[in-house]
C-alpha cells in the first residue's frame, strides 16, 4: 500500500485511462509460456493477470499455422507442468489436439486472460518499485486504454511474436502473383497445378514444400545457406530423445557425429540436391546460435524425387518471374514466406538490463529467466515448450517464496491489531 501512495504522488493520473492494481505478477502473453507460467502460479497460491492482444490462448497456434502441422518433438516432452497430454494422443499431437490440450489446461487452472489487451509500453517506475503496464484494447467493441500496476512482470509473448518479412527487390513493387507470409499459409490444396516459391528452408518451409507437393502444385524451395536436416526419427525412436541421451554420456561433438552419421545412413547426401550442411554440428549450433535443426517428415522424399526444386538465392522479382543469383529465370504464380519470426518485447518494454535489442534475454540458458526489479522472461530459451516449461516452474517458485513471507508477515501484523482492537471494545 505503501508504494501505491508514492504511486499516486509520483504521476499525474489525468489521463483517462482506467489504472488497476493487481496483487500479484502481471503475465503478458496467453501462449504455452503465460499458461504454463499462470498455471505454476496457481499451483503456489499467488493471484495474477495475464493479458493477451487476440481473442484466444494461443494465437499463434490457432491463427497462424497450416493445418497439417504436428509437434515435431514427442509429446512428452512438450506437455506443461502439471498436466500430462491425454494418453490417447499420437506420439507427435496434432495442430488441432495441440489446442484441445491448451484450452483444457487453461480451465483446469482456471486461466482467464485478458483478451484484446494490447500492451503498448511496460516500465520500472523506481520511486513506488512497480511495474506500469499501459494497454489499449484491440476489440472492435472497445477502444478503452488500461494501466496495471503491479510489483512482478512476466514477459511470455515468446520468440514467435512477429513475422518477420524480408525486402527483396521487386516483390512488393514488381510481382503481380500472390505472396504471403507461412503465418497465412493453411492449405496446398488451392495451389494445385500453380508455381509457388517457398523462400525459406527450416521447419516451416520443408513443411510447406511438403504440402504443396502432396497438393500436387510445384513448388520450389530457396535456399541460401547450409541447413542441418535430420530424419524425426531413427530406429523407431526420437531423434530428439537419441541426442539428449547420447549427450549425458559423450560430448557434444561426438554426439553431432553419431548424428550426422545415422542422418547420412537413412537420408543420404543431401549436398547431391542442393543442401549443405554447416561446418558446426547440429547439436552445438543449437546451443551455440539456438537454430534449430530440420526435422525431416516427408520432405527429402519429394526433394529425391523432384516434387520438389531447390533453388539458390534470390536476385529479384519481376511481373510474374523471379531471377535467381545463379542466373535462373524461373515462372511463378505464388509467393510463401517462410522466413519466421522474431521476438517484439524492445516495441513496448522499456528496460535494457535483461533483455537486448533482438529481443531475447542477455543471459544464456538456464539463466535467462530471471531479471531484476521483479522481471521475468517465460519461453525465450530457444528450447521450445520444455524450455518455456523449465521457465515456467522456476519464476513461479520465485515469486511464490515472495509472497508467501509477505503473507505470513502481514497475517502476523493484522493479528497484532486485532487484538488490541479486541481489548479496545472490551
Amino acid at each position: 500500500m505503501e508504494n501505491m501512495f508514492r504511486l499516486l504522488g509520483s504521476e499525474d493520473f489525468s489521463d483517462r485511462r482506467r489504472c488497476v492494481w493487481v496483487n500479484g505478477p502481471v503475465i503478458i502473453g496467453a501462449g504455452p509460456s503465460g499458461l504454463a507460467t499462470a498455471a505454476c502460479l496457481r499451483d503456489e497460491g499467488v493471484p495474477f493477470v495475464v493479458l493477451e492482444r487476440a481473442e484466444c490462448i494461443a494465437s499463434l497456434w490457432q491463427k497462424r499455422t497450416y493445418d497439417r502441422l504436428k509437434l515435431h518433438l514427442p509429446k512428452k516432452v512438450c506437455q506443461l507442468p502439471k498436466m500430462p497430454f491425454p494418453e490417447d494422443y499420437p506420439e507427435y499431437p496434432t495442430k488441432r489436439q495441440f489446442i484441445d490440450y491448451l484450452e483444457s489446461y487453461a480451465t483446469r487452472f482456471n486461466i482467464n486472460p485478458q483478451f484484446n489487451e494490447c500492451v503498448q509500453s511496460a516500465r520500472y517506475d523506481k520511486t513506488s518499485g512497480l511495474w506500469r503496464i499501459k494497454t489499449s484494447s484491440s476489440s472492435a467493441t472497445s477502444g478503452s486504454e488500461m494501466e496495471y500496476i503491479c510489483r512482478w512482470l512476466v514477459v511470455a509473448t515468446g520468440e514467435n511474436a512477429e513475422r518477420v518479412v524480408p525486402e527483396i527487390d521487386g516483390l512488393t513493387t514488381e510481382f503481380n502473383g500472390e505472396v504471403i507470409h507461412s503465418c497465412e499459409y493453411k492449405c496446398g490444396e488451392k495451389y494445385k497445378g500453380k508455381r509457388v516459391l517457398v523462400v525459406g528452408c527450416g521447419n516451416s518451409g520443408m513443411e510447406v514444400s511438403l504440402d504443396l507437393a502432396n497438393h500436387n502444385a510445384n513448388p520450389s524451395m530457396v535456399v541460401r545457406s547450409s541447413v542441418h536436416v535430420l530424419p524425426r526419427e531413427i530406429l523407431g525412436k526420437s531423434s530428439f530423445e537419441i541426442s539428449m541421451m547420447l549427450m549425458k554420456w559423450l560430448p557434444l561433438w561426438l554426439v553431432d557425429k553419431l548424428l550426422l552419421i545415422l542422418a547420412w545412413l537413412i537420408l543420404g547426401n543431401l549436398t547431391t540436391y542442393g543442401l549443405k550442411r554447416p561446418n558446426m554440428g547440429p547439436m552445438e549450433l543449437k546451443v551455440v546460435t539456438g537454430k534449430t535443426p530440420v526435422l525431416d517428415i516427408g520432405a527429402m522424399e519429394k526433394i529425391r524425387s523432384g516434387q520438389v526444386d531447390i533453388v539458390p538465392g534470390i536476385k529479384r522479382f519481376s511481373r510474374n518471374h523471379v531471377e535467381l543469383v545463379d542466373g535462373q529465370i524461373l515462372d511463378l504464380d505464388a509467393v510463401v514466406l517462410a522466413t519466421g519470426y522474431r521476438s517484439n518485447v524492445p516495441s513496448w518494454l522499456q528496460e535494457s538490463d535483461m533483455f537486448s535489442k533482438n529481443g531475447f534475454p542477455k543471459s544464456p540458458f538456464p539463466n535467462a529467466w530471471k531479471g531484476k526489479s521483479g522481471l521475468y522472461a517465460a519461453g525465450f530459451t530457444r528450447k521450445g515448450l520444455a524450455g518455456a516449461s523449465a521457465d515456467a516452474v522456476n519464476i513461479a517458485k520465485d515469486i511464490g517464496n515472495v509472497w508467501r513471507e509477505e503473507t505470513k508477515r502481514v497475517q502476523k501484523i493484522r493479528t497484532r491489531v486485532g487484538h488490541r482492537r479486541c481489548i479496545s471494545i472490551a
